[in-house]
């Protein structure tokens, strides 16, 4: 039995482009899905084409497309992103759309996220002030929907230098239309009929989870997926792997099937194609343009991230590149940059170059120096192995407050052994050098390093507390998950246990200050 010719109609979001929706299009594309998108009104040249936009001429537009491919296609699925995801569910509410399956990502039935800021009600008082709507900017501000650093770094920078992707800002006319958008899908949502998938981040900045549980109680056949890691944007942050899994499931695709095509032949590059190549990635990452580094890789790219430490392992295809200068940027508190490259030198398919580059976090700066292998192979980099020269140093730099938190002997100094008499201690006695060891720590003359800060925090709740609560403290307030995140690493830890190590910190931190 011949199966159904089946396409996809992908809707991006407010101001925004295809960029909205991620690798979307290539996973169902790859996966023997005909995708169809469209340009909505008012979008892809300058914000004010969008004043003078309303609702209607955007469901107007979505509803043409939508008709057309029906007309091509036997199943057609309709997935929406953002405002693109109300006109999706405006669209199969209205046309009683059965002959396919509707996915919703991170719809704003309710602009109500952690970072809408409180007096963002008013806006429905500022659409009745006479040409104030159409006068009146909102602009896009961090964290731009992505919680990923590396990601939202790329977007600054395409900001910066004007790509056309997304608008930088929006009239307030606008966001009375999605306002309008909204109601229309809160009206229409009981009537829809077909299967419908909700993604949603818990952590969405700008709608909350709200918006997700409002469908599902009102959508007959609806599925909710929780998203863990990522803000607004979920299609581009750091969970857009489990978002494209989970779309395709919800497709009844598979991911072996979406798989990137395998090559079929290598085709040796001449020397001065490879020198070009390495000269571009060299280029891009001593500018920080993480952007025009990730093509020059081959999607199924093996980075081999050599040393210790839990970064020091392999990284696969251009998402685990992602992952790594993510990791890599956020543990220096956005500060790693390479500083610069050697010549490099080329045999055969390979090339070697010594970089340089810089972090600093808590602190304390550092220098790292390494060696780059790469793999090159049908115009891209193909394999990359980093070796760094001091790999103690290395691994000591880059581990993550969680492994300080963990493992006070992780802090660099050799005098930190603890004593056998400290080991021995216990009641009243560990309690009284606890209680010494606090009022010591609030004397000190210097304020220790934010990692120590983490340790002591960590180490005094699970000795005074036990094992930290569940939930986590809201996305708002960094200060307080990062705390969070040290002291639920203890879990399961003796009260004790914790006591001794907070007085080994307190003893080191004492010895440091009288030296």
């Amino acid at each position: 039995m011949t199966a159904p010719r089946t396409a996809a109609l992908l809707i991006h979001g407010l101001g925004g482009t295809q960029f909205d929706l991620g690798s979307m299009h290539k996973t169902l594309r790859r996966a023997g899905i005909d995708t169809h998108t469209l340009t909505l009104p008012g979008h892809g040249r300058t914000p004010e084409d969008l004043v003078d936009v309303r609702a209607e001429h955007w469901l107007e537009a979505v509803r043409s497309k939508y008709r057309e491919v029906m007309e091509q296609y036997e199943v057609v699925h309709v997935i929406g992103m953002c405002m693109g995801s109300l006109l999706a569910l405006a669209l199969c509410a209205q046309e009683r759309h059965e002959r396919g399956r509707l996915v919703a990502l991170a719809p704003p039935i309710y602009i109500d996220g952690w970072a809408t800021p409180w007096y963002s009600r008013a806006r429905h008082l500022l659409y009745w002030i006479p040409l104030l709507p159409k006068r009146m900017r909102v602009d896009e501000d961090e964290p731009f929907g992505i919680k990923n650093a590396l990601v939202r770094s790329i977007v600054k920078a395409k900001f910066a230098r004007g790509d056309n992707f997304h608008y930088r800002w929006v009239p307030l006319a606008c966001i009375r239309e999605v306002d309008r958008l909204r109601r229309i899908v809160k009206r229409a949502a009981s009537a829809l009929r077909c299967e419908t998938l909700v993604l949603h981040a818990r952590e969405d900045e700008l709608t909350s989870l709200k918006s997700a549980y409002f469908l599902h109680e009102r959508v007959e056949r609806s599925e909710v997926i929780v998203l863990e890691n990522s803000y607004h944007l979920i299609c581009v942050d750091n969970d857009r792997e489990v978002v494209a899994k989970s779309v395709l499931r919800f497709l009844d695709l598979t991911a072996d099937s979406a798989a990137e095509p395998a090559t079929v032949q290598d085709v040796p590059m001449s020397e001065s194609d490879m020198r070009d190549l390495v000269e571009r990635y060299l280029s891009a990452m001593a500018a920080q343009r993480f952007e025009a580094a990730l093509p020059l890789f081959a999607s199924d790219v093996v980075w081999e991230q050599r040393g210790e430490g839990a970064l020091a392992r392999t990284f696969e295809g251009r998402s685990g590149l992602v992952e790594l200068f993510s990791s890599l940027i956020e543990r220096s508190d956005g500060s790693f940059a390479f500083r610069s490259f050697g010549e490099p030198a080329f045999d055969g398919q390979t090339a070697v170059v010594e970089a340089r580059y810089i972090a600093s976090r808590g602190g304390r700066a550092f220098e790292g120096r390494a060696r780059q292998t790469f793999v090159l192979r049908n115009g891209r980099i193909a394999r990359v192995v980093h070796a760094p020269h001091d790999v103690t140093a290395d691994a000591a730099f880059w581990a993550s407050e969680v492994e300080w938190a963990r493992d006070p002997l992780r802090s660099g100094s050799t005098d930190e052994v603890m004593s056998e008499e400290l080991a021995a201690l216990r009641g009243d006695a560990l309690e009284r050098r606890f209680s010494s060891a606090q009022a010591s720590v609030k004397t000190l003359a210097s304020r220790p390093s934010r990692e120590t800060q983490l340790k002591l925090y960590a180490y005094f709740k699970q000795a005074t507390q036990g094992d930290a609560p569940v939930g986590r403290p809201s996305a708002i307030d960094p200060v307080a998950r990062a705390k969070h995140a040290a002291w639920a690493q203890l879990a399961g830890m003796a009260a004790n246990e914790a006591r001794r190590h907070y007085v080994l910190i307190a003893q080191r931190l004492s010895a440091e200050c009288v030296a």
